[in-house]
Formats: structure tokens, sequence, C-alpha cells
């Protein structure tokens, strides 16, 4: 009977091992918008004087992109589709009823 209980206990702490939860990733990074400073060198006689713009852009996709390189769905930007000329009959969603020959000939277009 205790050989029985221990076997039971040892499968049991195996199985919750083996499905836990991975831990979490670190937070994805912000986007750092960018700086524009203008500098001018001090006024000399008869001398032109110039002004220098040093422009630091640093942004990040990585907030709109998942771990393996796909585009992340939850974002705007990645949802826009690709407008598409629809000729023939459309079904109730909108899109291209390909059932029809005007549509298959559009869509070989593109």
């Amino acid at each position: 009977m205790k050989k029985l209980l221990s076997l039971i206990a040892i499968a049991a702490f195996g199985l919750t091992t083996a499905f836990a939860q991975t831990p979490a990733t670190a937070p994805a990074k912000k986007v750092v918008k960018k700086e524009v400073k203008t500098t001018a060198a001090p006024v000399k006689a008869g001398v032109k004087q110039e002004a220098k713009k040093v422009e630091t852009k640093t942004t990040t996709t990585a907030s709109k992109l998942k771990a393996d390189g796909t585009p992340d769905m939850r974002f705007k930007d990645n949802k826009t589709k690709a407008v598409t000329k629809v000729v023939g009959p459309t079904k109730k969603d909108g899109t291209a009823d390909m059932r029809y020959k005007a549509n298959k000939a559009a869509a070989k277009k593109n």
C-alpha cells in the first residue's frame, strides 16, 4: 500500500512540474521620440554664422513584432489589409466570391 501511494505521489508531482507555466518575459521596449537640438557657434566679426542641427532618432519596432519576428496583430498598424479590386460578385463579408470567373481573373492579375 505504501508503494502504491508513493507511486501516485511521484506521478502527481511529475505531472504538475511537466505542465508548469514558463516564466514571464521582459516587457517590450517603448518607442523613443526623436529630439532635434540646434547649436550655434560664437559670433566672430566678419564670419558668417551657421547653425548646426543634430538629430537623434532612436525608434524600436520591437513592440509591434512578436518574439519570432511576425507582426503582432493586436496593433492597428499591423491590421491594415491590402486593398483588392473586386470585379464580380462578393460574399456577405465583402470579399470576392472565387466561384466566379471574373473574380478569379482579377486575382490572377494581382
